[in-house]
């Protein structure tokens, strides 16, 4: 192991005077996307640019986390105790809530190629400063800018039997690729840093997310300061997203490999493959009434409808909590090696995780091994498991223990003897998941902190540009990556898309940025280039705009993030679209085939006025059934039990809180217009809470003695909202 050489620093101002004095006041700082940021020394050093404004610091990140505050005032009674809850004890990044308030000093500037969704939609300063820029092209533009300062939160190596080692954990995504970059920077004469922040909250990874602490300049150690991780709530699954994850989970294929994005439709896929793994009797019976044989043959074709056998292996940049749900329930298992020729033969049932002599002749045959055995040869077998660790190669021999064997394969005494005494019992140092960085609940790192040393050196976090795309990287060449990833399905989400086949996804057509194309791209090309391997885009078909019900199939739209000619499967709540290699008219028909029915003759007679769809074409009957009351028959063919959750992985909130929630909800959505403002606001005006019923929910959200006009226009609005919701089981008085 690597030994530390630079004493870690538990003076945060001395760190940023260190930082200072090595490259002076112009400061271009590269932090990592989410978790990773070292919020200490990144308040610190802001903190100092504030006050000195000789001080130049230009900030490229992306995902600069902020706990909610709530937008009204009872988002906001509702918020308080959740955040203190959640984020209380987490200290807050000081640049970002500026960049919020729009009150950045003049000499701080702050890019980002990646924003939380929605969150500076409306921040001009922000949409201004934004950088589109593919994930894998993020160190490029780094490089490109003149980063003279990477800082980032790593877990320390002396807990996990790695001492002098640190851990990039949750986001080596950019940063091992990165570091390299800055020192040969550094080598051609211009001053640099590298600024490492002790966190033991931080779950320990090692393989390629372990490097030695001595890459860094400064490492910052207080452990009395160490924080929690910042951690991203379960969001509810609805029903529509769950028929959403229910069809793509179809088109997974037994043996195969999965990529996924963070949200409620990838936890609906995940709970979906977990139902058909290990209840399938339920999850076919849903199958079965909708007639997804029938309807959608691509699934016979490309999917499949049993448990998995043979497993999956995930191959995704961000590594969200479902991954973790999919390894316990024994979906995540397929292991994948890092040498092609082995791979290979694993693919093609040529040799299988188990260890034999059968093993060692394919491996001679294919020319991976000779005999007699040489000292290569042995080091190799012993690194994947086939011999065991205690053996060694010495003067031409092998040697384990008091024995010594002869290595030649071809002699039967030999050959018996390294059965007996030589070979291991299994493939070892096998990946069932590759990711580049992680968000999560907080339950998901107490997961990740408590795995088994075993499960862990199963998951490799590592570059995103190894995951991202197919080009030879130092982790693996082209042909590595097409020999693990077979039988990808590659699931993203969109907010639209078009009849024409593009993708909605990061933006509006005015030119604001939702979010950003972050690594969507990437792994929609890589499917088409991959053998075997599908692009998947899931969507709501439909969503609330302004009061109103629309349709998220459009015939057309101002802006997109995945180009038509890179269209491929398409799924909303209603169905799979099956786009890739069709001809125009099939695209539009397929499309307007899975969308919500109050849009579908509208979206039919913009393609025949457009001339894309015969004029003579009449929509089936078939497909006339696309309404939500059809969403909930699906569902509940599954039988009595609730076999499609709401929170199936658990959640954050209370009971009580998710009654509010929904109430919340319901009175944004009331009011999303000036007219229903008005008639809300009324009605509540009128609506009391005459028997009690929601006395505790009052009580959480601090008005049950209102005091004020405001306070009490609050109450009639809340028990307004409660009523519109109300259930026998929603009124918050279950529990003390």
């Amino acid at each position: 192991m690597a030994v530390n050489s630079r004493p870690r620093l538990n003076d945060m101002e001395g760190c940023v005077d260190e930082v200072i004095r090595r490259i002076g006041k112009t400061i271009i700082l590269g932090l990592p996307l989410g978790l990773g940021k070292p919020v200490h020394f990144v308040n610190a050093l802001y903190q100092r640019a504030k006050d000195d404004p000789e001080i130049n610091l230009h900030i490229f990140t992306a995902l600069s986390l902020l706990a909610p505050l709530g937008g009204s005032s009872l988002e906001r009674r509702f918020m308080g105790p959740v955040a203190d809850r959640l984020y209380g004890s987490i200290p807050e990044l000081q640049y970002a809530r500026d960049v919020n308030n729009n009150s950045l000093p003049p000499n701080v500037q702050v890019s980002e190629f990646f924003f939380k969704a929605g969150s500076y939609l409306n921040n001009r300063n922000q949409q201004r400063r934004y950088v589109s820029s593919n994930y894998t092209h993020a160190v490029r533009d780094l490089m490109d800018l003149g980063v003279n300062l990477v800082a980032q939160m790593v877990a320390p190596g002396e807990l996990h039997a790695a001492p002098g080692m640190v851990s990039f954990s949750c986001n080596p995504d950019l940063s091992i690729d990165l570091l390299p970059l800055i020192r040969e920077r550094e080598a051609a004469g211009t001053p640099v840093a590298i600024v490492g922040e002790i966190n033991r909250h931080l779950p320990w990874f090692g393989r390629d997310a372990a490097v030695a602490e001595a890459e860094f300049d400064i490492m910052y150690e207080h452990q009395a300061s160490e924080y929690p991780l910042f951690s991203a709530p379960q969001t509810d699954i609805t029903p529509e997203d769950h028929l959403i994850g229910f069809y793509a989970s179809t088109l997974l294929k037994d043996g195969g490999t999965l990529q996924l994005g963070i949200g409620s439709l990838g936890s609906a896929l995940v709970h979906s493959a977990i139902l058909r793994h290990k209840n399938n009797d339920t999850w076919r019976a849903v199958f079965d009434y909708l007639k997804v044989a029938e309807h959608f043959p691509i699934v016979e074709k490309e999917g499949g409808t049993g448990p998995f056998e043979k497993g999956l292996y995930g191959c995704s940049e961000m590594m969200v909590d479902g991954f973790l749900y999919l390894m316990e329930a024994g979906l995540l298992r397929r292991e994948v090696f890092d040498h092609a020729d082995l791979q290979t033969l694993i693919n093609t049932n040529e040799i299988d995780q188990q260890v034999s002599l059968a093993t060692l002749d394919v491996l001679r045959r294919e020319g991976l091994i000779d005999s007699p055995l040489r000292a290569r040869d042995v080091a190799w077998l012993i690194r994947y498991g086939i011999f065991r660790d205690s053996v060694e190669f010495k003067g031409g021999r092998l040697r384990i223990g008091e024995h010594s064997l002869d290595g030649d394969l071809d002699d039967p005494e030999a050959r018996e003897a390294i059965e007996k005494r030589v070979l291991g019992e299994r493939l070892a140092g096998g990946v069932v998941i590759h990711g580049g960085f992680y968000v999560g609940p907080r339950q998901f790192y107490q997961s990740l902190r408590e795995l088994p040393d075993e499960e862990r050196d199963r998951i490799c976090m590592t570059s995103v540009r190894f995951i991202n795309h197919l080009y030879d990287h130092r982790f693996g060449n082209q042909r590595l990556k097409v020999a693990q990833r077979i039988h990808a399905r590659f699931i993203n989400t969109a907010i639209m898309y078009t009849l024409n086949g593009a993708a909605v996804s990061d933006g509006l057509e005015d030119g604001r940025v939702l979010s950003g194309v972050g690594g969507q791209y990437n792994f929609v090309s890589m499917a088409h280039e991959l053998p075997g391997a599908r692009s998947i885009i899931t969507l709501r078909s439909n969503r609330t705009s302004h009061g109103k019900v629309v349709s998220n199939i459009v015939f057309n739209y101002g802006h997109c993030t995945i180009p038509r000619h890179l269209r491929d499967v398409v799924i909303t709540e209603y169905g799979i679209a099956d786009l890739r290699g069709q001809r125009d008219e099939q695209v539009y028909l397929r499309l307007i085939r899975i969308a919500d029915s109050r849009f579908q003759q509208d979206l039919l007679t913009q393609a025949q006025k457009a001339g894309k769809v015969d004029a003579k074409f009449r929509l089936p009957d078939s497909w006339l059934n696309n309404t939500p009351e059809a969403i909930a028959e699906a569902l509940a063919v599954a039988g009595d039990k609730d076999w499609f959750p709401a929170f199936p992985f658990g959640g954050d909130f209370t009971d009580q809180e998710l009654v509010l929630v929904k109430a919340l909800k319901r009175l944004k959505s009331e009011t999303a217009t000036r007219r229903g403002k008005l008639s809300t606001l009324l009605r509540a005006l009128r609506t009391k809470d005459e028997q009690g019923r929601y006395t505790e929910l009052l009580q959480r959200m601090g008005l049950h003695q209102p005091h004020g006009m405001r306070d009490k226009l609050d109450q009639r609005l809340l028990i307004h909202g409660l009523q519109l919701t109300e259930n026998s089981s929603d009124t918050g008085n279950s529990k003390a």
